[in-house]
């Protein structure tokens, strides 16, 4: 799994580098193997294939994706809005926080596995392993240890002496709990003022007997011209990207 995750990395950032080097040929053909290594090679091109499809799930599930996404949703759910803004604007802003997030973690991903594999000054095995350390570094500084401790009782691992005892295919989804955990805690900070606007218009509405109107067609406008009046999304994204630093 470590190297998967590793091959994933390399494969999305090496677009990235490529734009500089001469463009490659490629030529596919199938026929008969006249030796093993022709086999190794057709298994390790479908190695590589299958990874690539999995590399943006893989990178999703270990970035700041996870906290950014379900805050976002949070805010809109809140708000009333139903579907303003779209799914599309809301999992691209994720996407778009997401880059800027971890744009320290993927240049030294580049620096130091795949300007070097590229330049052929480090062998495949070492570039795999050195593109997995920042991300792993990333998710150690986002994951409690409680979920970890969890995850390390349920697999059967001994308590690690060192982060390096953690394995990866352990450390992910303790990542994904913590970050759960997180944009949940978020969340409800977020609900509290729509709430209390909604119970205060509700009231008013009781009070004058107006039962038979809805509360969240007098509670919406006055909710957008709070979120608007206080800079909310600047409060919103300024809050998730301090969170992770």
């Amino acid at each position: 799994m470590r190297t998967a995750i590793a091959a994933a990395i390399l494969l999305l950032l090496l677009p990235l580098v490529a734009w500089a080097q001469p463009l490659p040929t490629l030529t596919v053909g199938i026929g008969q193997a006249t030796d093993p290594g022709q086999t190794s090679t057709a298994l390790q091109i479908l190695l590589v294939l299958t990874v690539l499809s999995m590399a943006p799930a893989i990178l999703l599930m270990t970035t700041a994706f996870i906290r950014l996404v379900v805050v976002l949703s949070f805010v809109r759910q809140a708000m009333g809005t139903q579907q303003m803004p779209p799914n599309q604007i809301i999992i691209g802003l994720a996407l778009f926080l997401t880059v800027f997030i971890m744009s320290p973690v993927f240049s030294r991903i580049n620096e130091e596995a795949v300007k070097p594999y590229l330049a052929q000054e480090i062998s495949q095995e070492l570039a795999l392993d050195k593109a997995v350390q920042p991300l792993r570094a990333f998710m150690f500084n986002q994951t409690r240890e409680k979920e970890l401790g969890l995850l390390m009782e349920i697999a059967g691992h001994p308590v690690p002496d060192t982060p390096d005892d953690v394995p990866t295919l352990t450390l992910i989804p303790a990542f994904m709990l913590s970050e759960l955990k997180r944009a949940f805690q978020i969340g409800f900070m977020v609900y509290i003022p729509f709430l209390v606007i909604d119970m205060v218009v509700a009231s008013v509405l009781m009070s004058m007997g107006m039962m038979m109107l809805p509360p969240i067609i007098i509670s919406l406008p006055f909710k957008l011209l709070l979120f608007v009046l206080v800079d909310g999304w600047n409060l919103i994204v300024t809050s998730l990207v301090q969170s992770f630093y």
